[in-house]
């Protein structure tokens, strides 16, 4: 699969709007940064996402050859990344179409992240302390990492038990 920047995905995105496909004028919210998106433009035309098209209007312009404008617009390659083609397959059902709510990933034995959700998992949990000297992460680290598994499905719940926040993620009965 193709990586692509931010602006890259802008851009393209753009052009699959507009009903002549041209990348240019860039939109309003990439604003004045005309070297960046030169640049992108470059990297979408290496790619084969984009193609350079003579006769477009000069808002259009990517480049000019004596009085031909240049245009750049999106091919069918760059307009397959924004818009994939549809499977041949039923309508997908209520069910198939809710958006989906990430469950617990299994992550690799033996990694810091594992050692924490160990001692989430332990009968009273842990406390930020806890989680500090099991890694040798910083705090605000160790709080990410409570971040990032939430973020993976983990349900982690906290309370404060005389005044110190333990954290615990629920297991299954």
């Amino acid at each position: 699969m193709t990586k692509l920047t931010d602006m890259q995905l802008i851009l393209l995105s753009t052009a699959c709007q507009r009903e002549d496909g041209s990348l240019l004028p860039p939109p309003d919210s990439l604003g004045t940064q005309a070297a960046r998106i030169r640049k992108a433009v470059e990297a979408l035309i290496k790619k084969g996402l984009v193609a350079e098209q003579e006769g477009m209007a000069t808002p259009q312009a990517w480049r000019t050859d004596a009085d031909l404008v240049i245009g750049v617009v999106i091919t069918d390659a760059g307009r397959a990344i924004i818009e994939p083609p549809m499977a041949d397959k039923a309508p997908a059902s209520e069910a198939e179409q809710a958006p989906a709510v990430p469950t617990p990933t299994a992550g690799r034995v033996g990694t810091k992240q594992a050692q924490v959700i160990d001692l989430l998992k332990r009968k009273g949990g842990a406390t930020l302390n806890d989680i500090v000297e099991t890694t040798g992460w910083l705090p605000h680290t160790s709080r990410a990492a409570l971040t990032g598994l939430r973020k993976k499905g983990h349900a982690i719940s906290s309370e404060k038990v005389e005044g110190i926040t333990r954290y615990q993620i629920a297991t299954a009965a």
